[in-house]
Formats: C-alpha cells, structure tokens, sequence
C-alpha cells in the first residue's frame, strides 16, 4: 500500500468538506466499516491519499434503526437484529443477515453495502483492464462469467453487488445525503444507468454522505438467496418481494431480483400477474414468477440463472405471504 493520512473528523459537515479532491489531498475516500475499502487497497484498485474515518462522529442518527429509517453507519448486524424492522420491513433483516459473514457483519455499514463496489474478479484483478478501469471491452463475455448477468443493460458485464439496495428498492426507500446540494436521493436513482455509465458506483458526488435511509413499512416482504454454500457466499440469484394483503388476496406486489443485472432490476410484469391472486394459487403464483426472466438475455455460462430466478421470486412471495414465517424469508 501506498503512504496515506488519516483523519477523524467530529461532525458529517468536516467530513464532506474534506471528501473533496483539493491541493492537498487528490484522492480522499470516506470510511466507516472499511471492509470494501480495505480489498480494494489491498488489490492495488485503490491508493487514496486521505482516509476519513467516520466512526468518531457523535451523531446518534448515524446509528438509530426505527420502524421507517436506518441510519447509514449502522451495521448489517444491527439491522439483522432489529425487532423493529422484524414488524415493519422484514425483508430488510433478511437481507442484511444473509450477507457476507457474522464477523464482516459487525463491522460491515448500511452505507457500506450500498456503495460497495463490483466483485467481478476481472475488476478485481490488476491484471486485467476491463471497461471499469479504463481498458476497450469486458474480459467477462469470453471469460468465466457464471456469477455475471442475465439481463444485459449495458457493456459491462457485472451484477450489482448489494443485498440491501433491491429490498430497498422495493420499499420505495431513499437516502438521505449531507456534503452536496440535495438531501435525499430515490434508490432508485442512486446507481447510473448502465447503458450510460458503466464506470460509476453510485450517482453521488465525492463529498456527498449517505446519513440514514428511510423506506415505508412492509410487514408482507421477504428475502431469498441461492446460493452454492450458505455460509460466506455471494448469491447466484436472490429474490425480493413485498406484498399488500386483503385477507388472502395480493392486492398489489413489488418483487425485485438480485444478482442477475448492474444495478438491482425490478419485475414489475411479475407484479402485475400477482395483483388478485390467491396466496393459496400456487399454479398462478408459479406462473406470475415465471415471467421474471422475460427479457434475459444470459451469458453462455449464466443460462442457469435463467432457471434459478423464477424459484426464488416465487420463494420470496410465499414467504412474504406466510405471517406464520418467524422471519419472513431469508436464505434458501
């Protein structure tokens, strides 16, 4: 690793101004847990200049987990653990507790998980200098790609690396963001388009901090992954689904798929086959979930994702509709 100076700053407003790039300093960086970080050092992908630590700063929102917001330091532990979140957004324990492993889980931030960068190992090789470097195509389409995309919205390859941006997406949820002239931004609008800017983690500027993250309640959500191995493994496919209930009617449903394109990818031809169907119409339900791979366009060597997906949309739905499920869906 390259020489770096360190700084603690004391509030979310020093933080900002010293996330910007000036004279001084070329390459600040922003951290909290660190985990992201400390790989992409470690890798050569990063030689930040400035390391600000956001851990010192006594903030107590940074931290606070309420039934509608999370603050943005707060741990995937945290939020794993949350019997307020358990009642309001079940989905988001899920999610959070099915990544990585207990021990990152304790360091590892909200804010974190949603800004973390692609795992695609040419990316994270320094030997190969793929689109998201500065190289001409992405080595992934004539490489080993079997964790890589089925929907292809843009030339690079890679699937959107973060467990909590899709149950987010699916709650309606936003960011809230100091250090810039906007203090909220969609999930939905937080990662570019694919198509445009493949090189991008997030829209935000370098002073720009995500603070907390609020969403509306959906105690009908729920989570799946698949996995290879449940324990310390990256989805092959997940699923997300939140539903609103009338007895055992879906009035409406807003599903969600993970690990299949760049950014996290709605299916809302799925919702709208679900809305006025039984929970107890398993052959509807199976159908609606069906249709979440229309429009795939997969890899050679991720055809079998075309499989996977419809199993774990429909998994997420049933467990989103059991109230009898003790934790609403988690890891297949």
């Amino acid at each position: 690793m390259n020489p770096f100076a360190y700084t603690s700053p004391k509030n979310t407003s020093d933080a900002a101004a010293l996330a910007k790039p000036n004279g001084d300093f070329a390459l600040p960086v922003l951290k909290s847990g660190g985990m992201d970080l400390l790989d992409r050092m470690k890798e050569g992908l990063e030689q930040p200049d400035l390391i600000i630590d956001l851990t010192r700063i006594e903030d107590p929102t940074l931290d606070a987990i309420k039934p509608d917001r999370i603050g943005g330091r707060a741990t995937l532990a945290m939020v794993a653990e949350s019997e307020a979140l358990r009642t309001s957004a079940p989905i988001l324990g899920a999610s959070a507790g099915s990544a990585a492993t207990p021990q990152i889980r304790n360091v590892a931030t909200v804010a974190g998980n949603l800004l973390q960068e692609t795992r695609c190992w040419y990316w994270r090789m320094s030997q190969f200098d793929c689109l998201r470097k500065t190289g001409d195509d992405c080595p992934a389409r004539e490489g080993d790609h079997r964790f890589h995309v089925i929907f292809q919205n843009g030339p690079c390859l890679m699937v959107h690396p973060s467990n909590l941006a899709p149950a987010l997406l699916v709650l309606d949820g936003e960011v809230e963001v100091v250090g810039g002239d906007r203090s909220r931004i969609a999930i939905r609008d937080l990662y570019p388009d694919p198509a445009v800017d493949w090189q991008s983690t997030s829209v935000l500027s370098p002073s720009e901090i995500i603070t907390g993250v609020r969403f509306r309640s959906a105690p009908n959500s729920a989570f799946i992954a698949l996995k290879q191995k449940q324990s310390f493994d990256w989805p092959m496919v997940s699923g997300y689904a939140a539903l609103e209930l009338d007895g055992d009617v879906i009035t409406s449903a807003r599903t969600c798929a993970g690990a299949v394109a760049p950014r996290p990818h709605l299916l809302p031809q799925v919702d709208a086959a679900l809305a006025g169907v039984s929970i107890d119409d398993d052959r509807r339900i199976r159908a609606a979930c069906e249709l979440a791979v229309d429009g795939a366009d997969p890899l050679p060597g991720t055809v079998y994702k075309t499989t996977l997906l419809p199993v774990a949309i429909r998994r997420a739905v049933n467990a989103a509709a059991s109230l009898s499920s003790p934790d609403q869906g988690g890891d297949a």
